[in-house]
């Protein structure tokens, strides 16, 4: 019951703290639970946040329902999910109050400003964090590299390319270097034999 409880703050803690969405939350929950608890490995921290990134939903509900499952079973992901969505939904709740006189407030606009560059110094953060862990194989080299290249493209010719489509992209070439280097076992297996 104690490490459900402490599920539940740590996330409501996360959750707290973290503007601009799931993908800032990245790097805190990197920090939390993989440096700081070790909880978890950065390769299957990886893997969680890529997990979370393809099922549907919001990418920081699934990554807490994953982690607080992993830790503590179907109690422990209620506990990590209220935890984290709890400070979104009363902060939401609050400016949706006030939401007319909120906005004419010009201190109030340009700390939002100053949010938006602290969000994006966390994405880049998580991302180069996550891509110094990962494994240094050809496969990985390449996607990377094709998918950066992708981005930089669409981005200079302004084409609506959604990220989903990266994600099928890599899911299906991941999945044929798979059954290749499975063909390529058995091929070797009935040689021997």
């Amino acid at each position: 019951m104690k490490k459900i409880w402490n599920l539940f703050f740590i996330m409501l803690k996360i959750g707290l703290f973290t503007f601009g969405g799931g993908y800032a939350m990245i790097a805190l929950l990197e920090n939390e639970f993989v440096s700081r608890r070790r909880w978890m490995q950065a390769d299957e921290f990886a893997d969680m946040v890529a997990i979370a990134e393809s099922t549907p939903g919001p990418i920081a509900i699934n990554a807490a329902t994953y982690i607080g499952y992993q830790q503590n079973g179907v109690p422990g992901s209620a506990a990590a999910t209220i935890g984290v969505c709890i400070p979104s939904f009363i902060i939401i709740f609050l400016i949706s109050l006030f939401f007319d006189a909120f906005q004419q407030i010009q201190w109030v606009a340009a700390a939002f400003k100053g949010i938006q560059v602290g969000v994006v110094v966390l994405i880049l953060s998580a991302g180069l964090k996550i891509l110094r862990q990962m494994r240094k194989t050809i496969y990985n080299i390449a996607c990377v590299c094709l998918t950066t290249a992708g981005l930089v493209l669409c981005s200079l010719f302004a084409v609506n390319f959604s990220s989903i489509f990266y994600i099928l992209i890599g899911a299906v070439l991941g999945l044929s270097i798979y059954f290749v280097k499975r063909l390529c076992k058995a091929g070797k297996t009935e040689v021997k034999k």
